[in-house]
Order: C-alpha cells, then structure tokens, then sequence
C-alpha cells in the first residue's frame, strides 16, 4: 500500500531529476553556519552572539549546489542531502579572474554570471532534497565544456598544489608583479588578462636539491600576438624578475596555447594563482 511518504518522496525525486550540479536558485536567502559566541569573527555572528545561540544567518543572493549530479538524482530515500554555496556578487574584473581560475575561492557560473555573481566556495551548507525541490531551478551550466570547467574549479579548490616556502620567496617579485599590473589599464596589464592560466614545473622535483622551473603562461590557440606585440616581449620582462637563485639554478620559460603543451606537460605542471602560492 502507498503511504503518503512515499507519494511525496517520489514526487521529490522527480523534481530533483531536473536539477544538475552548478544550478541555482536566486533571490533572498540565507547562509546559516556555526559559530564561537565568544569569539565571533563576522559581523554577522557578532550581531546574535549575546542571544544564547552559536548559529548566525548571512544573507546571500542565492545558492549553487556543487553536489554530483549523478546523486543529486538519486533517491532522497538513499541520499536525501545536497550542498550548496552562496553565490556572492564581484565586480566585472573579478568575474574575469574567476573565469579564469585565478581566484579559487571562487567558482564560475555561467548562468548566472550576467548577474556578475559567482559561487563562494569558502562557505558550503548541506540541505535536504526537499528542499531544493521546492525552490525555483536556474540553469548554471549549458554545454559539456562549461559543466567540466565547473568540476574543475570544485576540484581545484580542494586539491591546489602548495609550493615549497623558498619557491614563494623565490617568485615574490614575479607573483608582486601579476598582482599590480594586472588589473591596470596597460598593455602588460591586458596581456596578462588575456593568458587562460599560468603554470609551472619542476623537475627532476621540487624536493630536489638542484631545480629547473618551466612557466608557461597559456594563451588562447588564436592569440599569436597580443595588440601587435610579440609574447616574447612581456615574457622577457616576466622572466627577468624570477632570476636562477638558490636550488633553482635553470628558470625558462614560454608563452604557448594550450595545443603548444604535451599532455605529461600539463599534468606535470602546478597552476599558479593570485589568492596565493602557498599555504
């Protein structure tokens, strides 16, 4: 016999059939986290520490959910819980950056990046399926590329390289120098927005008493030159400011599209980004 459980289990699973990671739901919501009423550290939990609770709310613009799709469909009998994070509004720059994974706090959403508002990965709540089941779907991901560029931002942000102390000494000047000149309205600044990613590479190791470091600054396939001027030029400047020193005693490096790189290349490489180079 049917229960009434079961008729709106099913009609639950069924909505959620519907759902895929990287959708949204917008509007007025709320981020609930847990906190130390002693020792309130936002705003937010300072405002409801003298209330006898340790959980404040933080409204945010909407939700991303950043569960597999493959269990978001499944039954919420088995799985009844998704996660979601709130989705924050940047501006036109940083949505830029974030597009080009070069703020893995963030994750990019394209739909609903018209809005110019991105996912903070820094903040994740689990909610039930039913739940979500009541809330309005908008579409975050359209095409296979945009949905695999998703699973690549939730990867990034839990698996980033941390590089070795003395290499984030040793690239202090170059890190400096993307920070301040890429937001500027110069040619270096343009260029530098223009680059997909930048990586590098160590070999034989970074453990190894003795290192030659590759960067490779990836440009698009049909990015030959950038405003007439050659990728050597900016790649002459760059690589002045990273001098051998220490047990790196060979920097080389190149300005490719990702075509110019073999698959072991990229694998082999550690992105670089401008949150940070190491924990």
């Amino acid at each position: 016999m049917v229960n009434d459980r079961d008729i709106w289990i099913q009609a639950i699973d069924t909505t959620l059939l519907e759902w895929y990671q990287g959708d949204c739901v917008l509007g007025e919501h709320w981020f609930i986290y847990r906190f130390n009423p002693q020792r309130p550290l936002t705003s937010d939990s300072a405002d409801v520490a003298k209330e006898e609770t340790d959980l404040a709310e933080s409204e945010v613009k909407g939700f991303a959910i950043v569960t597999q799709t493959c269990d978001i469909v499944r039954s919420c009998n088995e799985r009844p819980f998704v996660e979601i994070v709130p989705l924050v509004e940047v501006d036109e720059q940083q949505l830029h950056d974030v597009q080009r994974s070069r703020r893995p706090q963030y994750a990019y959403i394209p739909g609903v990046a018209g809005l110019n508002l991105v996912a903070d990965l820094d903040r994740i709540m689990t909610v039930e399926k039913a739940v979500v089941a009541e809330w309005e779907r908008k579409p975050g991901c359209l095409s296979d590329d945009e949905i695999r560029a998703l699973g690549q931002a939730l990867t990034r942000k839990r698996a980033r390289f941390a590089f070795p102390d003395d290499f984030t000494d040793f690239a202090r000047k170059l890190q400096n120098r993307l920070r301040d000149k890429h937001d500027k309205a110069t040619d270096e600044g343009e260029a530098l927005r223009a680059l997909r990613e930048i990586r590098v590479r160590a070999e034989p190791s970074w453990n190894s008493s003795e290192i030659r470091l590759i960067f490779w600054f990836i440009r698009d396939e049909d990015q030959n030159q950038f405003k007439g001027v050659g990728w050597d030029q900016f790649l002459n400047q760059w690589l002045q400011l990273i001098p051998e020193s220490g047990r790196y005693k060979n920097v080389e490096g190149s300005v490719v599209a990702l075509e110019g790189m073999t698959a072991k290349e990229y694998v082999e490489s550690d992105p670089l980004d401008l949150d940070h180079l190491s924990s």
